[in-house]
């Protein structure tokens, strides 16, 4: 059978790659996380490091503006630090943007996100919704929008493939639309075969992270289970790095 199984699967050579699921406005296990992170890599003794955030980054959460600015400064301070788009990350802009009452943004967490940013949406009415939409454009940063905007929508490093949601079978990696690459499930997980690399991805809460032989998925719902997790790529070696048990 054609393609990359997750056994023979490889990282780029002299890096550590590591690559975190859905954060969901959890600052808190976000901070936790790079420091575990940084331990690993002391232990390794890696030559050289990458960290890929898998996306949503906003919603649901407490502090998604603590996320942004955190994953902000970090790409800034080191580019290997990376972000890949989520759906919902995508749908804060669109918010901002139209400022419609509903959808996806509004739906699924937007009251907490906006309240990271100090301002209480009101929907008592047209005019009070408008008007608390209004201090929200006001009061997100320019540079959170030029983030979220400039988000690509994967990264490839060795034999591995990340993405937020995951890929269309049958589409050449190189060829997936964003649409599917943020959004996908139903026939993505129902796909046995192999990819031409192992597909990274998160979107899909699972209690425990999902590791079979075409994908890795390592969205553990960390927004409510309280557990945040990354999977770790060492050459041949990979491995699973959580952080927040304790909590949870």
């Amino acid at each position: 059978m054609a393609g990359v199984h997750f056994l023979e699967a490889r990282g780029p050579e002299g890096t550590v790659v590591y690559a975190i699921g859905d954060v969901h406005g959890r600052l808190d296990l976000l901070a936790r996380m790079h420091e575990a992170i940084a331990a690993d890599r002391a232990r390794r003794g890696a030559d050289d490091w990458l960290i890929v955030h898998l996306g949503d980054y906003v919603d649901r959460g407490a502090d998604s503006k603590g996320v942004l600015n955190f994953i902000i400064g970090a790409a800034d301070g080191d580019e290997r630090n990376l972000a890949v788009a989520g759906n919902h990350d995508l749908a804060m802009l669109d918010f901002l943007k139209e400022g419609t009452p509903d959808g996806l943004f509004v739906d699924y967490g937007g009251k907490e996100t906006a309240r990271s940013y100090g301002v209480e949406l009101d929907f008592s009415s047209p005019a009070s919704f408008a008007a608390s939409h209004a201090r929200l454009v006001e009061a997100v940063p320019q540079s959170h929008r030029d983030f979220l905007q400039r988000l690509p929508y994967s990264h490839v490093a060795g034999d591995f493939f990340f993405c937020h949601a995951g890929v269309r079978p049958g589409v050449a990696l190189d060829a997936q639309l964003p649409t599917d690459l943020i959004w996908i499930r139903r026939e993505f997980h129902q796909h046995v075969g192999l990819y031409d690399k192992i597909v990274v991805h998160g979107h899909t809460p699972v209690a425990e992270p999902e590791v079979l032989p075409n994908r890795v998925n390592v969205d553990t719902g960390a927004y409510s289970s309280g557990i945040l997790t990354a999977f770790v790529i060492d050459g041949t070696e990979k491995a699973i790095l959580s952080v927040g048990h304790e909590e949870s």
